[in-house]
């Protein structure tokens, strides 16, 4: 509680597992832009202004940083409901900070994508490509290539087997590994969702209608197009999945359902108020190098208890645990079958208590792109003298970033990541990108060349970790970029 109510904002202590409430001055969320700065004396706040605000009303759209630093927010509703429609749709993309274009000296910008996906294109999956300009967008069984620049949309193929991939049909998605290797070649994987007709009226929607088990990739480039989605299949079927990039390149699947649908009290047989039933409690790993059919796998994986449906959240912390949290398929409070949930768990890799953990003991706190950095390495470890090297950044979020470096058995790895703006399975700015790396092994010293453009990735902050045989050190926290608007 706060101020005599519900905290509807809050900050949690890795640390110490405390909890503090944020107060928010505004609670028409639908319009409101609210700004955080992280602090280190514990009195942190959310600020509101009055003369800053969306241009439209925007109930569950998708938000990305841009190259030049702001943000695009895609589409949404003007109010709360199970399914979007023509009445509620807000067809729009804006900027923050606003910004004007040769097509248009103001926002919204009207897109017709969001206008032919209804009904079921809230929450689109939004991902800023390492091509200038364009952005792959979502929605619905559809998808398409969006240049900010001109406003141009160019249709990509739908998805195979009819499978719908946004709420509340939710499934996810990410941009898979960029290396310089391949030019920064873009592939997105795109998990779960159910192929039900949206089509259908919701009285003949059940609990039990099956969730899809797909997962499909495509390559971003012409030829990459025309060759169309690569089909695998999970090891089940999943409705309302996290998809987490891990340091290694791997993608932690995790969370949802077997059956339904996302949100709650709509279909006529829900189970207490869950719109899903047949919780997926067992994560899955998945490498996208593997040969196909060999690329899932749940060995060695714990199996939860406890259901993560509609409002759970899954992300990666500094020290290399997932956090799981969340899941309240309610409107308020209960008890019921499925209900509101309070406790958190925490999916740790055997890395975690292992005392030969790797050291950062100096990195740079700012780095440009196309620069040369070095870092340096203390502590316990393998004999780095016979190590081939290679550098990546992993970036799972919008917010703070992870900048991760990463050694295995003949290679080294530097990556950035995210533990911020996660929600309903959408991870804003997920990413992983290479990076050319030579080393002074002798002495621990790498000398890391940053990504040559902000396209590749998009600037903010990052923290660095080591990872020696795939154990991470903590985070150092460190800048991407200049720290400043390029608008």
């Amino acid at each position: 509680m706060i101020n005599g109510r519900p905290a509807w904002a809050a900050l949690y202590n890795l640390e110490t597992d405390e909890v503090m409430p944020l107060s928010l001055k505004s609670t028409h969320s639908v319009l409101s832009i609210r700004f955080y700065t992280p602090c280190d004396d514990g009195k942190c706040v959310i600020n509101e202004y009055d003369n800053i605000k969306l241009t439209a009303a925007r109930w569950y759209p998708t938000s990305a940083r841009l190259p030049d630093g702001s943000v695009i927010i895609v589409g949404g509703s003007t109010e709360g409901a199970f399914r979007n429609s023509a009445r509620i749709n807000n067809p729009t993309i804006e900027y923050y900070p606003p910004k004007s274009f040769s097509f248009s000296s103001k926002s919204p910008i009207y897109s017709s994508f969001l206008n032919r996906t209804l009904i079921t294109n809230l929450f689109p999956i939004v991902i800023v490509l390492p091509i200038p300009e364009t952005i792959f967008i979502a929605a619905n069984n559809d998808a398409m290539l969006y240049n900010w620049k001109t406003n141009t949309e160019s249709p990509l193929p739908p998805f195979p087997n009819g499978v719908r991939v946004t709420y509340p049909f939710t499934g996810s998605g990410l941009l898979l590994p960029l290396s310089p290797l391949n030019g920064y070649k873009p592939e997105v994987l795109v998990c779960g969702g159910t192929n039900l007709d949206d089509r259908l009226p919701v009285t003949s929607l059940r609990v039990s209608d099956p969730a899809s088990p797909q997962c499909v990739r495509m390559v971003l480039t012409t030829p990459g197009i025309k060759e169309g989605w690569k089909i695998e299949q999970m090891p089940t079927p999943r409705i309302m999945p996290d998809l987490i990039m891990m340091p290694d390149g791997k993608v932690l699947i995790v969370n949802g359902a077997k059956t339904g649908a996302a949100g709650y009290g709509n279909l006529v047989d829900k189970v207490g108020n869950s719109n899903a039933d047949n919780p997926n409690f067992t994560p899955v790993l998945y490498d996208p190098t593997a040969t196909v059919g060999q690329r899932f796998t749940s060995q060695g994986m714990p199996t939860s208890t406890i259901p993560r449906l509609y409002h759970s959240v899954a992300t990666i912390v500094p020290n290399g645990k997932i956090m799981i949290a969340g899941s309240n398929p309610n409107k308020d409070v209960t008890t019921r079958k499925y209900p509101t949930e309070y406790r958190v768990e925490w999916l740790s890799p055997p890395y975690i208590d292992d005392p030969s953990r790797p050291v950062i003991s100096e990195f740079p706190r700012i780095a440009n792109y196309k620069q040369q950095i070095t870092v340096k390495l203390g502590g316990t470890g393998p004999d780095l003298s016979k190590l081939r090297v290679e550098a990546v950044l992993l970036d799972l979020g919008f917010g703070d970033y992870f900048f991760n470096l990463a050694f295995s058995l003949n290679r080294i790895q530097l990556l950035t990541s995210s533990v911020s703006s996660v929600t309903h399975s959408v991870h804003m700015d997920s990413r992983l990108v290479k990076m050319e790396t030579a080393a002074d092994l002798q002495n621990n010293v790498l000398k890391v060349v940053i990504p040559p453009s902000p396209e590749i990735y998009p600037p903010g902050y990052a923290w660095l970790h080591v990872l020696v045989n795939g154990i991470p050190s903590t985070g150092k926290r460190i800048m991407i970029g200049s720290g400043k608007l390029n608008v």
